[in-house]
């Protein structure tokens, strides 16, 4: 396993140990952890592309440690009443989407590879911002509830956006979706 893949399989790992941290109301511990979750996110597609160590198993094991990150936190927020349920309704919708359109493709004998849009990656960093910005917010009362309210619509609009695209490029690639 190269680098790369074990910061995606650690981060995935990492997930129940920062739930059960929110849910025993350990947010300081919970911040740090999340936050080297998020980093290793982005120093994983730093090394896999600047070392050219992309394997099969990264392609798959990135997104799915990403989205099970992303998906538990915002749950978790959510019921903590942290985040508005609004948004996790439609992060946590995002991601069902994206894994049923990859499913129903394999289903159809379509397999798709897993190909990040631009906007996707944007996103995600977004979720990740706002999430480590709430946690921060709560361990350690920085008062960035400002900047928590900007970026919640913020996020908002990314998560519609590139769903919206990723439908949107589903129906054209599976021929579901005429073109002119």
């Amino acid at each position: 396993m190269n680098l790369p893949n074990a910061l995606s399989l650690a981060r995935l790992l990492a997930v129940p140990i920062i739930v059960w941290l929110l849910l025993v109301d350990a947010y300081a511990p919970a911040f740090l952890v999340f936050v080297l979750a998020g980093l290793s996110d982005a120093v994983d597609g730093y090394l896999a592309k600047q070392f050219e160590m992309h394997t099969e198993i990264g392609r798959y094991l990135d997104p799915i440690a990403d989205k099970t990150l992303l998906v538990a936190i915002y749950i978790t927020l959510g019921h903590q009443e942290v985040l508005p349920v609004w948004l996790v309704i439609l992060v946590v919708s995002r991601d069902l989407l994206i894994v049923g359109g990859a499913l129903l493709a394999y289903t159809v004998s379509q397999p798709m590879r897993p190909t990040p849009l631009f906007i996707s990656k944007i996103n995600t960093a977004l979720q990740i911002g706002l999430a480590a910005t709430v946690l921060g917010d709560v361990a350690f009362g920085i008062g960035a509830g400002d900047v928590i309210g900007v970026l919640v619509y913020v996020v908002a609009a990314s998560t519609i956006l590139s769903g919206s695209l990723y439908v949107g490029n589903w129906l054209r690639d599976s021929g579901m979706k005429e073109t002119p």
